[in-house]
């Protein structure tokens, strides 16, 4: 987080969408942050063991040989026989994790049939599944009420959910259908639509089958008037007020729960990037952030609910379990720079550590619109990491305004949102990579955006450039599903 100006080395405040878009130019004379790490790996010596040998320089008699070929061939039988039972236990691993995870990485599983389908062919239209489950059970939510909404195969279209005969066991089992745990369930509930719905997905409480989808069939009538709700988490919930921050404008050090959906990342104790906290087990980043020799997920330390990071090395944290990039990530032009990661335990859920809510579809983020932006990052350009938590203000800017020739020229991608101010002054810096972008809307707080790039901190025409949440909503609940 940074509030003064000053000359730009480029730095990377280290994606879905079906179209192929060009690679972006990076800046001319851009200069990457240098890493937080070392990539100088200790030195290792180098021995060569001594092994007694069956050689002499004088001839051995019979007996000697003989016992010198019985010690190798005992010597064999005894590699082969550790060979070997280290092959069955690899294959008993296997066959185990077969078993019980019948479909491997981020494939999602079709029913009971033992299919798998990768995650970019779940609801896109085109049944792949055997029963056709990969396009009869998608659900979404929609616009900033939550509107629950069910994909229909036949006439490939989305409709609203009629509150009639609706209940929390429908809730619970649509919210596990977008990859939420039951455990986070927070309510359904009847409102009346903003907008007119000519059709609705319907209820037939007098279906027998237990299936919720196969209980659904498109109507043109709603007795009740209402659609369903659905909330699968209690998010975007902060502990202030936001009138009081909305006075602001940046450079600001954070309190405690103001911001809870604030993660640090650490490697080796120190930190390295930002995230945000979507689900107990869930953190957003950007891909930046875990490529290369950070990738491996048991590397990683998460640390919420803390503002300082001294008071971090005291704190057992929590460790990552999975890491998912998106499959179009590009180092180059860093489109599509968003990556999950899955914790080994979930985090506990207090005052001061709480979910960020995802922007759902029909949610559309205008230009000027106030946003907020919180991190660990430097300070001023070429800065140390900030001991403790800051944040600070920043409007939305209009993706043609930022591609103009004067500002980022073309570079900034559809899955990418500018924000800051073109006069400089107040931007995002180096280690605030991966963190959030929010706004409040409906006294909710969203995730706009996951810090990514930019060319300087805070310099003039430089606004940070951050990852389109909206396009990676979609994305994100595929893999919450595929990995649950």
């Amino acid at each position: 987080m940074t509030s003064t100006v000053g000359l730009p080395p480029y730095y990377e405040n280290h994606g879905f969408q079906p179209e192929n878009f060009p690679s972006a130019r990076q800046p001319v004379g851009a200069n990457a942050y240098p890493q937080y790490l070392s990539t100088n790996a200790p030195s290792v010596p180098n021995y060569v063991p001594r092994v007694a040998t069956c050689q002499s320089s004088r001839p051995a008699a019979h007996s000697s040989r003989r016992s010198c070929a019985s010690s190798i061939k005992k010597t064999i039988i005894i590699i082969l026989s550790i060979l070997i039972v280290i092959c069955c236990v690899i294959a008993a691993f296997f066959i185990w994790y077969f078993v019980e995870n019948r479909c491997l990485g981020s494939l999602i599983e079709c029913g009971s049939s033992g299919t798998c389908m990768p995650p970019s062919q779940w609801c896109d239209g085109v049944i792949h599944c055997p029963n056709g489950e990969d396009e009869s059970r998608c659900v979404r939510l929609f616009g900033p009420n939550f509107i629950l909404e069910v994909y229909s195969p036949v006439s490939k279209s989305w409709y609203p959910v009629c509150q009639d005969g609706w209940n929390d066991n429908y809730g619970k089992i649509a919210c596990k259908d977008m990859g939420y745990n039951v455990d986070t369930y927070y309510y359904s509930q009847g409102i009346a639509p903003e907008v007119g719905f000519k059709s609705f997905m319907k209820l037939n409480t007098s279906a027998e089958s237990i299936d919720l989808y196969k209980k659904l069939y498109t109507s043109d009538f709603c007795v009740s008037g209402n659609v369903v709700s659905l909330r699968c988490i209690r998010c975007g919930l902060s502990t202030k007020n936001v009138n009081v921050m909305s006075r602001i404008v940046g450079g600001s050090a954070a309190s405690l729960g103001q911001w809870p959906w604030q993660v640090s990342l650490h490697v080796q104790d120190v930190h390295i990037c930002g995230g945000s906290i979507i689900t107990p087990e869930w953190i957003v980043t950007a891909a930046h952030c875990v490529e290369g020799q950070y990738s491996d997920p048991y590397s990683w330390r998460v640390y919420a609910g803390i503002l300082n990071q001294k008071e971090m090395i005291f704190r057992a944290g929590h460790g990552v379990r999975q890491i998912i990039s998106h499959p179009d990530y590009d180092t180059d032009s860093k489109d599509n720079d968003v990556a999950l990661m899955k914790l080994e335990t979930p985090l506990i859920f207090t005052d001061n550590i709480r979910p960020v809510c995802l922007p759902n579809p029909g949610m559309v983020f205008k230009p000027n619109q106030q946003c907020w932006i919180s991190g660990w990052g430097a300070e001023y350009q070429g800065g140390k990491t900030s001991d403790n938590l800051n944040y600070a203000l920043v409007p939305l800017i209009e993706r043609s305004r930022c591609n103009s020739i004067y500002i980022y020229d073309g570079m900034i991608l559809p899955t990418m949102i500018c924000a800051g101010f073109l006069g400089g002054g107040i931007d995002s810096c180096q280690g605030d990579s991966g963190g959030p972008l929010v706004t409040n809307k409906n006294s909710l707080w969203w995730l706009v955006g996951d810090t990514s790039w930019g060319t300087g901190c805070a310099s003039p025409n430089r606004p940070g450039v951050y990852g389109n949440m909206t396009v990676f909503t979609d994305w994100i609940y595929k893999n919450m599903q595929a990995n649950r």
